[in-house]
Parts: C-alpha cells; sequence; structure tokens
C-alpha cells in the first residue's frame, strides 16, 4: 500500500465521503467491498496510482426511486456527470468529476446497492 502521498490521500478523502453519502441515502448498513490503490498505467508500473473504494448496501429499499429523485439531483448539483450505463438486471448510474468516477449499481430484482469507484490518477514519488 502506498503511503506518504498526500494528493492521493485527499483524493481518496474526498472520494469515500461521496460514495459513504451516497449509500447512507440507499440503506442504514453498508459493507466495505474495495478500499486500496491500483497501478493506473501498465505501461509504466509504479508511477500512476488511484485509490479505489466500493460499498455494498443490502437493505436498500426503494432503491431505484432514491437513485433517480434523490442521488442523481444531488449529485449533480456538486457538479458531477452522470451517464446511464443500465442493462436488464441493473440499473447503473456513472457519475465522474475531475478524474474521479464511481458507478451506482440497484439491482431490478431485490433490494441491493453496488457503489464502486475511483479517484484520478496521480503520479507517485
Amino acid at each position: 500500500m502506498i503511503t506518504g502521498n498526500t494528493e492521493l490521500d485527499r483524493l481518496a478523502e474526498d472520494l469515500t465521503a461521496v460514495i459513504d453519502g451516497v449509500a447512507g441515502t440507499f440503506g442504514t448498513s453498508a459493507e466495505r467491498t474495495v478500499d486500496g490503490e491500483l497501478d493506473c498505467d501498465p505501461a509504466q508500473p509504479g508511477r500512476l496510482f488511484c485509490r479505489q473504494y466500493g460499498l455494498r448496501v443490502d437493505d436498500a429499499s426503494d432503491a431505484v426511486r432514491k437513485l433517480v429523485d434523490v442521488v442523481l439531483p444531488m449529485l449533480e448539483g456538486q457538479g458531477w456527470r452522470t451517464r446511464d450505463r443500465s442493462n436488464p438486471r441493473e440499473l447503473i448510474a456513472q457519475f465522474s468529476r475531475d478524474g474521479a468516477d464511481f458507478n451506482v449499481h440497484v439491482s431490478r430484482v431485490g433490494d441491493g446497492v453496488a457503489i464502486v469507484g475511483s479517484t484520478a490518477c496521480v503520479s507517485v514519488p
């Protein structure tokens, strides 16, 4: 794990706060699924890294309505760009801002919600 990179730490804190806030919209108990760094450039390993973070909310009642009526307007108001990546199994909203991206996956059957994203890639000394 990379330590001492204040830019990556700052980006990770911001992304974690956003994803935690979105998860709180859907339910009371979120389980962490991803939390760590990823090497961004396989052609030059060890130079660019991003932080990944993800949660799963299993008690997400009324999740489709909350995504459309609460999460989308809130994040768009904060400057996040939105793309619809939905498929027959899941309603998927992709959010992007300042090089960071995360997806909210809402099951069309059941109450599960998964949120996973990554910060922008930054160089590591």
